[in-house]
């Protein structure tokens, strides 16, 4: 039996379309904001005195990702964020930054925090990886 494809003028499968590239804008003349990744583990006593846990200091043993960006002269209600699993898309009337994600994030249970004095948006999202449960067992 033969499949049929259904649009024989597709160029492409929707499957091979990387999340979030819906949002990128080639024409969209704002500018990126600076920004940067850390990466953050949630340690315990029992990490910090009596070293009893498998965890290092690397990033394959952090829970979370904290991505800070730089919104010179921006107000905390012109901000518009939207979270994929892979995918930041953050805008304001003067920066625009569509970001892929290292690591694949929980998008539903992030938190947002604006620093109006640095002028700085805190985005903390909890990082959902395949083998956690090698690290964090």
């Amino acid at each position: 039996a033969q499949v049929k494809n259904e649009n024989t003028k597709a160029i492409w499968n929707t499957e091979e379309v990387p999340e979030g590239s819906e949002f990128d804008d080639t024409w969209d003349p704002r500018e990126e904001p600076e920004y940067e990744i850390l990466f953050k583990q949630r340690v315990g006593t029992e990490e910090m005195f009596l070293g009893m846990s498998r965890k290092d200091a690397s990033t394959a043993c952090c829970e979370d990702m904290v991505i800070k960006i730089k919104l010179p002269e921006t107000k905390f209600s012109d901000i518009t964020l939207d979270l994929q699993d892979k995918v930041l898309d953050l805008r304001t009337p003067q920066k625009k930054l569509l970001l892929h994600l290292p690591h694949p994030v929980d998008s539903k249970n992030g938190k947002a925090l604006f620093l109006s004095e640095e002028e700085i948006l805190e985005v903390t999202l909890r990082m959902t990886r395949e083998f956690d449960y090698i690290n964090f067992a």
